[in-house]
């Protein structure tokens, strides 16, 4: 099920063998240039190696902006991506905008510590999906520290809603983080769709990292009214009309759409500064609820915990934050 890279033409690598509950960072720089989604600048983005328990720490190289650490605290927009930025409501080009899909090329590569430099206010959005990110960071090497990762167990359910849509987290007997989604679009093209699965490196780059971002026709005027989806093409996006794919090549995957939605949620739930054990599971959910859901969870110490150490497949005793 996996598709071509459309920009580099190279297939994804296997996944390295590395210890789960060890940190790890990239074993050497690496460069690359991409269209911004949204301002369609052209966009400079380079990733390099971090030390232990530094985290994603994303720089702006063309202005003076105090570096901005992946956590989220630190998102200060989620009306149509994931933006960090400093304060509540910072001027527009003090902040990143996009990085939700680098998030979760991040998460499913099993990265913890990384420096993100990149020229413009936004991540380039290559082709729409994580599949070019994750080919970087493969590209780079991976390679395991001395420090262990930090893991959050939730506790207790927590849950945000808005309307029908909703988004929550609970607790699991089994390490690792497991997603249920499930979408409702009018457009016939997409309609009803759900996707479950635990998530592991093997699953996120076979089945998840591919799956693109998506629009319907109807919404593309009203972005370009406002300034937005400037770098927006069929070559970085699927294009709905009705029941109709506009894209020449059609679909990835049969449920690329929802397949997006969870590769958005493991790139906004990464945000929580460490590995979540737990169980997502939201309806219409996306990077709002998404957010909110983060906000929730760790006002209240109650409802999780950290370690340093973790099995792969049961649950340690944990202690409270």
């Amino acid at each position: 099920m996996n598709a071509a890279l459309p920009q580099t033409g190279a297939t994804l690598m296997p996944s390295p063998q590395h210890d789960g509950q060890m940190q790890h960072t990239l074993r050497q720089p690496i460069r690359s240039v991409g269209t911004g989604l949204h301002t369609g600048a052209r966009i400079e983005l380079r990733l390099a190696p971090a030390p232990e328990n530094t985290g994603i720490v994303f720089r702006r190289t063309d202005m003076a902006l105090p570096p901005l650490t992946a956590r989220y605290d630190a998102v200060v927009d989620t009306r149509l991506s994931t933006v960090l930025g400093h304060g509540t409501s910072p001027p527009q080009a003090e902040r990143i905008a996009t990085v939700e899909h680098l998030m979760a090329a991040l998460s499913g590569c099993g990265i913890d510590n990384v420096f993100i430099d990149v020229n413009g206010p936004e991540i380039p959005v290559f082709d729409g999906s994580a599949a070019e990110f994750v080919f970087l960071l493969e590209c780079a090497g991976i390679t395991q520290q001395a420090a262990a990762r930090r893991n959050i167990y939730i506790r207790q359910t927590v849950r945000v809603e808005d309307g029908d849509a909703f988004a929550e987290l609970s607790p699991t007997t089994q390490a690792g983080l497991s997603i249920d989604i499930s979408i409702d679009f009018p457009a016939s093209a997409i309609g009803q769709q759900r996707y479950g699965a635990r998530v592991d490196a093997a699953l996120f780059r076979r089945h998840l990292c591919t799956a693109r971002t998506f629009v319907l026709q109807s919404e593309i005027d009203h972005l370009h009214s406002v300034g937005l989806a400037r770098g927006g093409s069929l070559d970085n996006a699927v294009v709905v009309n009705g029941d109709n794919v506009l894209n020449p090549a059609g679909l990835r995957h049969a449920d690329e759409f929802v397949r997006h939605k969870v590769l958005d949620a493991i790139g906004d739930l990464y945000l929580a500064g460490g590995v979540i054990h737990g169980h997502f599971r939201g309806h219409k959910s996306g990077h709002t609820l998404n957010n909110r859901l983060l906000r929730k969870v760790f006002a209240d110490q109650a409802n999780w915990g950290t370690t340093r150490s973790a099995s792969r497949t049961r649950l340690p005793q944990i202690k409270a934050a």
